[in-house]
């Protein structure tokens, strides 16, 4: 790829080395900087378990991972398809000792994309970036950002903040938005903006390996300028049993640059997989006592599965100091920071699902919508909590 293809590809890389040798990482680091711009290395210097993996890809997202296999390899085989479990496109690149062909077939048996062979040229490096560019097209682009919103408890108004925001976030300038209901069980999204299709998530998902522009076109609606992902009308078999959310979370990060995903709740393998996936979560409450032991254990589940505390945001929404818990109560309690409060609003919240229409701004709840849009576009702080407290803190800690 000569230099001025290079200057065509937009946004910064991360590319993910599972290597021993700290050479062959600042080698190769270096021959792909002349053709991938902004280019930052992750290194890992042993194999990985699957856990790890999928910690590492989660908080990373690499856009092309790098694997030394050298003797023994059974383990650096074994690892390539653990890789593809956390991200099935990603590209990864074999890194051979020689040219040995039985080894080469393995390794693309495996689900290598491509191999480069020591010692490692400009030429070998050139080749892998133009296949790439034409096997992975979407990892050329600069990926948008997706937020994914988890009520910690039935009730709490996920689904209304993100259908909300997800229409104010076109304040940020001219950009492509897309709004998806991924609740297989009980998606409401449809119910709060007043919209009917034929189709649904599930027909992007029955078609995950091919998904194509002609068929997201057909199964988003457009509504105010925000493409509308819907979740299914009736209940089907099998939904209870989906486990990977991620090729529609993918194909929408490559395709939109701000997408909004409406999770069902926390638990269970397919909210996961849109949690590993998200670049950020927000976790939705009420200062309701039992919304916030919710949150502690939704917290928990989340610790425990290896979502990153560090992208989890926590709401507080109908808040009212004069009922429930203080924020200073909640923060301390729960030993993490409230990203935004949400007041209460029921007025105006009920009269936009009778309308089908988001908020106005001029209501309290828009306000604090613009508000969470000026904190995601770091216009501003979020809330942090105050020094520690007694009394009421026992309560959280009985159940920690």
């Amino acid at each position: 790829m000569s230099q001025p293809q290079a200057a065509k590809v937009n946004g910064s890389w991360k590319a993910l080395f599972i290597c021993r040798n700290e050479k062959i990482t600042r080698d190769l680091t270096a021959l792909f900087v002349h053709h991938l711009p902004a280019l930052a290395a992750i290194n890992l210097d042993a194999y990985p378990s699957r856990h790890q993996i999928a910690s590492v890809v989660a908080a990373e997202s690499p856009k092309l991972c790098l694997i030394e296999i050298t003797e023994p390899n059974e383990k650096a085989l074994e690892t390539i398809p653990e890789l593809l479990r956390a991200d099935s496109k990603l590209p990864i690149v074999a890194l051979l000792p020689s040219d040995d062909p039985e080894l080469i077939l393995r390794c693309l048996r495996q689900g290598a994309s491509d191999f480069l062979i020591a010692p490692f040229t400009s030429e070998q490096v050139e080749g892998a970036v133009q296949k790439i560019a034409r096997l992975y097209p979407s990892r050329m682009q600069s990926p948008g950002k997706v937020y994914c919103f988890m009520p910690a408890k039935g009730g709490c108004g996920a689904s209304t903040i993100a259908s909300n925001l997800a229409y104010q976030l076109k304040r940020l300038g001219e950009k492509r938005i897309l709004l998806a209901d991924l609740d297989p069980l009980a998606g409401t999204l449809s119910f709060l903006l007043k919209i009917k299709s034929s189709y649904s998530f599930l027909d992007a998902l029955a078609r995950s390996h091919d998904i194509d522009a002609d068929l997201w076109r057909a199964v988003v609606t457009n509504r105010q300028g925000i493409d509308v992902l819907l979740a299914p009308e009736v209940m089907t078999e099998g939904m209870t049993e989906l486990t990977d959310a991620s090729s529609i979370i993918e194909y929408a990060r490559a395709t939109y640059d701000l997408v909004v995903l409406d999770a069902g709740s926390v638990y269970g393998d397919w909210n996961l997989s849109q949690a590993q996936h998200a670049d950020e979560i927000f976790l939705v409450s009420t200062n309701e006592l039992t919304a916030l032991q919710a949150v502690q254990r939704s917290l928990g589940y989340l610790d425990a599965n290896n979502i990153p505390h560090y992208k989890i945001r926590l709401i507080v929404n109908r808040y009212d100091r004069h009922v429930g818990l203080s924020k200073e109560v909640i923060g301390t309690a729960l030993h993490t920071d409230i990203y935004h409060l949400m007041p209460a609003d029921y007025e105006a919240i009920q009269k936009s699902l009778m309308d089908g229409k988001p908020l106005p701004p001029t209501t309290n709840f828009g306000k604090s919508i613009l508000g969470l849009v000026d904190l995601l576009s770091g216009s501003s702080e979020p809330h942090k909590k105050n020094s520690s407290l007694s009394g009421i803190l026992s309560m959280f800690s009985r159940t920690s």
